[in-house]
This record gives structure tokens, sequence and C-alpha cells, in this order.
């Protein structure tokens, strides 16, 4: 999972809400330069959290895997630098 035992989901498309495969998580903005402070969130009971920086919707979707989203491609991978 992208090296963290936590998955980090990114949001550069800009989307306004995001399907994910878990409840608890990490939100990291979008890519660097451009991301927030790493902020950790659980949905709890809930089925939706909003990220108190960037305010993205993440919805769970209980068919996906950590590593999956819908739309596609906004699972934070670190890069090498």
């Amino acid at each position: 999972m992208a090296g963290h035992p936590i998955p980090h989901y990114q949001n550069d498309g800009g989307y306004e809400a995001i399907e994910i495969g878990v409840s608890e998580f990490m939100c990291v903005g979008a890519t660097p330069p451009y991301d927030h402070p790493h902020v950790f969130i659980d949905m709890g009971d809930d089925r939706e959290a909003v990220c108190p920086y960037c305010s993205t919707l993440y919805r769970l979707n209980a068919k996906l895997s950590p590593t999956e989203t819908l739309p596609a491609g906004c699972l934070f991978a670190e890069r090498a630098a």
C-alpha cells in the first residue's frame, strides 16, 4: 500500500468525491509540492467523511480494496527523490 500501513489518498483531479475501500486513511491533498498536512481520517460508523483541509468527500465502497479508488488513480505513492 504505497509503503504505508494506512493508505494515503490524493486528489490531483479535483474530484468532489472519491470512493475508497477502507474507513481509516490519510488524505494528503494533492501530489507534493501541492499537498496539505497529511491528515488521518477515521469514518467510524459513517460511510462518508470530508477532509478538513481540502474538502474532498471520501465515500466507503466495500467492493474496493485499500489500493483501489473510484475514480482511479487517487492512491498516493511516495516518489523517490
